[in-house]
Formats: structure tokens, sequence, C-alpha cells
């Protein structure tokens, strides 16, 4: 049987956009289920996703909660490729990888898989992005389908096992660059009457950056 943290997050539209103050849709569903949060607090859902949680929670039913943003129409997010320059924060914070492009080359949005989070709007320094409406007057679960909300949350999911590995393998290669320096100290240090002090202390360093690394893996 699935927990009530399960099922809230099945309900909830899977945008990532943390507009409901945590840092994404299952956060927030463990935080209904767990402390009680309050319901109306996730704006892609609208009207109706505060409807579909009350039912699964048993609160009351509330009015959506203005200070986390309004019910509004599924939008996209287009770049004006005659602006971008190619610096890749879109590309670091869009929680399904649904912008393609890399170092100082020209980005662009794969429509079907962008959730409309506004989360590379902040983060562009030459304001070349642009969150264009979809879905005409419909707002809300009506203007977001239980498919896109499972593609989104897939694409997001995917997205968190990529960046896990991703920095895995960093702290990997931080480890074996920090043993090959801790193996071959002595003939990166001068040979002073303070060699041993010197030879200590880039000991230390070198040890605590092999520590870090280790840890980093751990997770």
């Amino acid at each position: 049987m699935t927990s009530l943290a399960d099922r809230i997050l099945d309900a909830l539209p899977q945008t990532q956009c943390t507009r409901c103050g945590y840092p994404d849709c299952k956060a927030y569903a463990q935080a209904i289920a767990s402390d009680h949060v309050p319901i109306n607090q996730c704006p892609p859902g609208g009207a109706e996703g505060v409807a579909i949680l009350a039912r699964l929670t048993g609160q009351p039913l509330l009015p959506l909660n203005a200070e986390n943003g309004l019910e509004g129409p599924m939008t996209v997010a287009v770049i004006d490729e005659a602006w971008c320059i190619g610096c890749t924060l879109c590309i670091k914070v869009c929680p399904t990888d649904a912008i393609l492009g890399s170092n100082k080359v020209m980005h662009t949005v794969i429509e079907a898989a962008c959730t409309g989070c506004d989360l590379c709007l902040p983060v562009c320094p030459v304001d070349c992005i642009e969150m264009v409406s979809v879905s005409g007057d419909q707002t809300g679960w009506a203007a977001w389908s239980s498919e896109q909300a499972l593609q989104a949350r897939q694409r997001y999911e995917s997205r968190q096992i990529r960046l896990v590995q991703e920095d895995r393998e960093h702290a990997r290669g931080l480890e074996a660059k920090a043993a090959m320096k801790l193996a071959d100290l002595a003939t990166h240090t001068h040979l002073t009457e303070d060699a041993d002090k010197e030879m200590a202390r880039k000991r230390a360093i070198i040890e605590a950056a092999l520590a870090k690394a280790k840890a980093r893996q751990a997770k």
C-alpha cells in the first residue's frame, strides 16, 4: 500500500518549480504528509489541485495562497537565439533537462519537456528567455495532463540520478589527483630547513581533500 506522501506526490503536477517553498514536488508532498503543511501552495495545480489534495489529506479546502503565486496557463520557455550567449546557467537550473546547448553555444528548449517552471528566467544574464502560454484560457490541471506530469517526474528523477553520478565521478577524479600528489609529495617540496614542516602542512591539506572526495562518493 502506498504511503500518504506517495499519493500526494502522485497528485502534484511535477513542474518542480519550487513555488510551494520546497526544493521539489517530493519535498512538498512529504511536508504535507508529515508536517501538515497547508495544501494550497502549488500554483501549477491551481484550485483543482488544492481540491484533490484536500480529499487525499482530509485538510479543509482553501483558496490558493497568492503568496506562492497565481493559477495560470501552461507556459514553455522560449530562448531568443540572437541574444543567447551560451552561458549554460539555464541548463544548470532546468529541473527536467529541457534545455540543450553547451558553453558559448546557442541554447534551445525542448518544448515537450519544459514544465514552465520559470527557474531559467532569473539566472539568464541577458534576459533572452520568455515564457509563452501554450494552453490558451486553460489553467491549472486543465492545462496540464497526467501524462505530462508523469513525463516531467521521470525526467526530473533521471536528472537527479545523473547529477549524483556526475558528482561521484568528479569526486573520484579529485581523489585520484590528490593521491598522486600525496605519493609524490617530497618531489614538490623545496629542500629547506623547514622542509619537514612544509611537507606536514601539504600532507594535511591533501589528506583533507582525500577525505572530502571519499565522503562525496559515499553519499
